[in-house]
């Protein structure tokens, strides 16, 4: 009987979806008047900053409460400390001064690694044997953690998965009177393969080849580790914490908000986002599976989702 009629359904419906449970994350690039198509990624464009505040605009029109800023920097730029993502004048920063002076009421989030600036595409500075410098990486991500707040960012984001960068950047953002600045920690991020369209829209594919990340991100084998990641960043000053991805690690979400009780967030990453669009674009899936994947966060126990479907979903809700 409570499936009886639609409005019933609705009445009776234990989740749904909001404008409010979105992030969308959008990709910068140098220069005017530019967009460029990502292959991989259908309906999922880089924009110079003059269209990216057009597509910000819209966003926040829609009821999007914040985005997500991801840069793809020139070659040229990219070295072997990344020394780029602390460039003050750099393309993120730059990015987040326009949106603050011309959107001030969008959230911007911004990304705490060096993937996109480094010449090897790993997320941290690397030994000469190429193992992962933790605490030498987490320097340098307290630098681009400050260039960000500095520039406007009301959440710092750190994805790399460094060990202890927490605790660092909460310090040095106390430190220099950015007590409001909001930490959201990719907490439990697993060293996945759904992740291949993303660095072809940052391209620091070309660089990575067919190195892994094993060494610093979670194995997708282990649960109870991520419980002991989680509560390490929630001890060390996290405000929200993250899973990544999104759909393959439902269970992560779900035992994640259970056990802790704080706000948790999840993204719908790049392989997930285009191994549904391209199912639907050949007719084997209908439109109506994007929102069912964002159901299914929610009731896992998201409290927000990243997601490149973000402005897609808004115009339909």
């Amino acid at each position: 009987r409570t499936r009886s009629k639609e409005f019933v359904r609705r009445l009776v419906s234990e989740n749904k979806i909001d404008t409010s449970d979105l992030i969308y994350p959008m990709f910068v690039i140098e220069g005017t008047n530019r967009v460029e198509q990502i292959e991989s990624m259908p309906g999922i464009v880089r924009r110079s900053l003059d269209k990216f505040l057009k597509e910000a605009e819209e966003a926040h029109e829609l009821g999007i409460p914040a985005i997500a800023i991801f840069p793809n920097i020139e070659p040229s730029l990219r070295n072997a400390e990344g020394s780029e993502a602390i460039n003050r004048d750099g393309l993120v920063p730059r990015a987040v001064r326009e949106i603050k002076k011309h959107l001030p009421e969008l959230g911007v989030m911004t990304d705490v690694a060096l993937d996109p600036y480094t010449n090897h595409g790993h997320d941290g500075l690397l030994s000469d044997s190429g193992y992962i410098l933790n605490d030498e990486t987490i320097e340098v991500l307290c630098e681009q953690a400050l260039a960000c707040a500095e520039a406007g960012a009301d959440i710092i984001a750190p994805s790399d998965m460094m060990d202890g960068r927490i605790k660092v950047i909460r310090d040095a953002l106390e430190e220099e009177s950015y007590k409001d600045t909001v930490i959201l920690s990719y907490a439990a991020k697993y060293s996945s393969k759904f992740y291949g369209p993303f660095k072809d829209a940052v391209e620091s594919a070309k660089f990575f080849g067919n190195k892994t990340k094993d060494t610093y991100q979670m194995s997708p084998t282990n649960k109870l580790e991520a419980l002991h990641e989680v509560a390490m960043d929630i001890n060390e000053g996290a405000d929200i914490v993250m899973i990544k991805p999104g759909m393959p690690y439902l269970d992560i979400v779900s035992s994640v908000k259970e056990a802790f009780k704080i706000p948790t967030f999840v993204y719908q990453v790049s392989g997930e986002y285009s191994m549904l669009k391209g199912a639907i674009a050949r007719g084997w899936l209908s439109e109506e599976v994007i929102k069912e994947s964002l159901i299914s966060f929610k009731r896992a126990g998201a409290d927000c989702i990243l997601t490149y479907s973000a402005l897609e979903v808004a115009k339909n809700l």
